[in-house]
């Protein structure tokens, strides 16, 4: 388990979004804002999962996909699309998600351990599985996964 998972107190609320059939959540205090998704200013030579940035009260922020961060397949943009702002450190930065659920309030026996799966996916960015009556949700470290080399939204934070 990362040091994020360790870290965590329980009870503990995590925002929940959709990406496709995938339910997903984020810790709570981690949340700025909501916002409906609106066209952003494309920035050239980003990479494709950089949507691009847009002008929140005066403050530009880099808007990243997690659709096609996550190779959740096309992309589509309807009123149900969400901008989850986000405030981690220092830094706004803003993801698209297909929709955002509902926060929910999970205790220390409710997370399980991510699975090893070798290569395959990086569990550096996951807290671990939820899990909710029958619902499973897939928790993210945003905070480890915006600062990895490869999206490098946020500089890394000395642990």
């Amino acid at each position: 388990m990362n040091t994020a998972a360790s870290s965590i107190t329980y009870p503990c609320e995590f925002l929940t979004f959709r990406l496709g059939a995938e339910e997903y959540g984020i810790h709570i205090l981690k949340v700025q804002e909501l916002r409906a998704y609106e066209n952003v200013t494309r920035i050239a030579n980003a990479p494709d999962f950089i949507k691009g940035v847009m002008n929140l009260r005066g403050i530009i922020v880099p808007i990243a996909d997690m659709r096609v961060r996550f190779n959740s397949g096309a992309a589509t943009y309807d009123s149900s699309t969400v901008v989850i702002v986000l405030n981690i450190g220092n830094r706004v930065v803003g993801m698209v998600v297909d929709s955002v659920s509902d926060v929910v309030t999970l205790t220390e026996e409710q997370v399980r351990p991510a699975p090893e799966l070798g290569t395959v996916v990086d569990t550096d960015h996951l807290i671990g599985l939820g899990v909710v009556d029958e619902r499973m949700l897939i928790l993210i470290d945003i905070e480890q996964m915006l600062s990895a080399s490869d999206m490098g939204l946020l500089e890394r934070i000395a642990a």
